[in-house]
């Protein structure tokens, strides 16, 4: 049941990204910013997916990639990175209206401070790893397009679309699992997972990761048909 539901809800939003296009660059501009806020949120479900256990951001984040790479591919590097720096932005807003609001105390007939604490209370450290990864990995991603693209010309588009995704999501699948969910005692926060368990995440989360590039592929093609 779960790898139909992944499969299903990665293909809703990889066909959204191509709805988005098609309406202009500001549809494109704001996905970005909810895929971003939505990824933080759901990187703390973890399920099992194939018999791989892996956390509820994947689908959204191999989304996000393919949104960048349409803005690569049909608006140029400084429209790709300013989608990385409004991503980026509403990380940092969301992590700061979060911890504000739990600042906030309680009345009687308040019913979801616990609910809130319990899933807000761990996002400080996921957040961190998590925009860390994001910027370096998104930034990482938008240059290998492009250097990619300078030496293929315009040929060779499943190359630089799964070339730059394959090389910057493992960078980012690095980054979030050290600093996101590990439980390493040199970090300042509290970590997720256990030390032992850094290795099979690691690896598992890549691995759906790279799934995920190779499910957007066809979905690059499509974007010269639903261009404007």
């Amino acid at each position: 049941m779960n790898e139909l539901l992944f499969i299903g809800f990665a293909l809703f939003l990889l066909s959204l990204n191509l709805i988005a296009f098609r309406l202009g660059k500001a549809y494109v501009f704001a996905l970005v910013a909810v895929y971003t806020v939505l990824m933080n949120i759901f990187v703390t479900k973890q399920f099992d997916l194939f018999g791989l256990a892996i956390t509820g951001g994947n689908a959204l984040y191999g989304a996000l990639f393919l949104l960048t790479d349409l803005l690569s591919e049909h608006h140029g590097k400084k429209q790709a990175l300013q989608a990385v720096g409004i991503g980026f932005a509403a990380s940092a807003l969301f992590v700061v209206s979060t911890q504000v609001l739990l600042a906030f105390t309680p009345n009687s007939a308040d019913y979801t401070q616990d609910a809130m604490t319990t899933l807000f209370s761990v996002m400080p450290r996921i957040l961190v790893g998590s925009m860390l990864a994001y910027a370096i990995a998104q930034t990482l991603d938008v240059w290998l397009y492009n250097r990619i693209r300078q030496w293929s010309g315009d040929k060779m588009l499943w190359l630089r679309n799964n070339g730059s995704t394959l090389i910057s999501q493992l960078v980012d699948t690095f980054i979030f699992t050290v600093v996101g969910l590990t439980a390493f005692t040199w970090l300042p926060f509290e970590g997720i997972i256990p030390v032992e368990l850094f290795w099979p995440v690691f690896v598992t989360t890549y691995v759906i990761k790279v799934l995920m590039a190779l499910l957007d592929t066809p979905f690059m093609y499509l974007s010269y048909k639903v261009k404007r």
